[in-house]
């Protein structure tokens, strides 16, 4: 019998459905990368989520692994060409949590242009500030998309009813114009954008691409949401076209530090805590009770389609 170990929180769909296909499934959220070295030889499939790394030490002691099933959309957190190398295949569930991610973004996007944060903030403190908390509409807007896939896509369907036009521009795609989005070149979205919402991998490539260079070539003052991967946004610049009124606002779900007390050490958390026009998130965007449930269905039929 083939077997499967889980190694992160998956929600039980996922086991249960691996079960009915006749895998033998360990399902050890808790276990150390140590014992998972030394027990992996035994599986054909490896279930991680966002802690476990799958770096080339582990794929070296996965002397049987077929496959690693990923339970969410990013695979910076998996050696990719080392596992294509070594003819694992892998798979992973960005469906299963898009519409979350989309949902997300456009309240980032409402609390940012109608300044929610600073109201409540006042209001709690026995501030009644009107003028000071005049908002902006989104209807007439220009929305421009970076990246146009299961996140980029979704957020734009979820603009739908709000009449405003929506730019995308996505490297890798051509043709992709549909009913929620028009394809644009980098140009027009720089020039054209009242907002900018990234939606691309961490790559070699994207690392860092948003810094100040790149967010100097925008025409107007925007709004920012990124809710991607937080490597790719250099916050220090972001925080300058702020203060630069290059910016409007910032809505970050990710960050190039996550977690406490890694993100405290750094350069830039001082400024971006005090920083009244930056709402932050802990890189909850696709992390909904509903998406927890869909991304283990999604992996679990993508699983049954497998050749192994």
């Amino acid at each position: 019998m083939k077997k499967i170990l889980i190694v992160d929180d998956l929600h039980p769909a996922f086991k249960i459905a691996a079960e009915e296909m006749g895998f033998e499934v360990d399902d050890l959220p808790l276990i150390k990368k140590e014992k998972v070295l030394e027990i992996l030889k035994d599986y054909q499939g490896l279930a991680i989520r966002t802690k476990f790394r799958v770096d080339k030490e582990v794929i070296d002691a996965a002397k049987n692994l077929k496959f690693v099933a990923r339970a969410g959309a990013g695979m910076d957190n998996i050696d990719v060409a080392y596992a294509d190398e070594k003819n694992i295949k892998l798979i992973n569930a960005p469906e299963g949590n898009r519409d979350a991610v989309g949902e997300h973004c456009v309240g980032l996007l409402l609390s940012l242009m109608n300044n929610f944060r600073k109201a409540d903030a006042e209001i709690r403190n026995g501030i009644w500030e009107r003028e000071g908390n005049r908002g902006y509409e989104l209807m007439g807007k220009t929305i421009g998309i970076i990246g146009y896939g299961n996140n980029g896509s979704a957020f734009a369907k979820k603009l739908k009813g709000f009449d405003v036009k929506v730019l995308a521009y996505d490297k890798y795609k051509t043709r992709f114009t549909d009913e929620f989005a028009k394809e644009a070149s980098m140009e027009e979205i720089v020039k054209y954008s009242d907002v900018v919402s990234f939606h691309i991998p961490l790559t070699r490539e994207t690392k860092q691409m948003v810094n100040d260079e790149y967010l100097s070539y925008f025409r107007r003052p925007f709004f920012f949401i990124n809710a991607a991967r937080g490597e790719i946004v250099n916050t220090q610049s972001v925080l300058n076209a702020i203060k630069e009124g290059r910016i409007l606002g910032a809505g970050l779900d990710v960050l190039e530090r996550e977690k406490f007390p890694a993100l405290a050490d750094a350069d830039f958390y001082q400024q971006l805590v005090k920083e009244e026009k930056v709402i932050l998130t802990s890189h909850v965007g696709g992390w909904t009770f509903d998406s927890y449930r869909k991304i283990s269905e999604v992996l679990a039929d993508k699983l049954k389609n497998l050749e192994i």
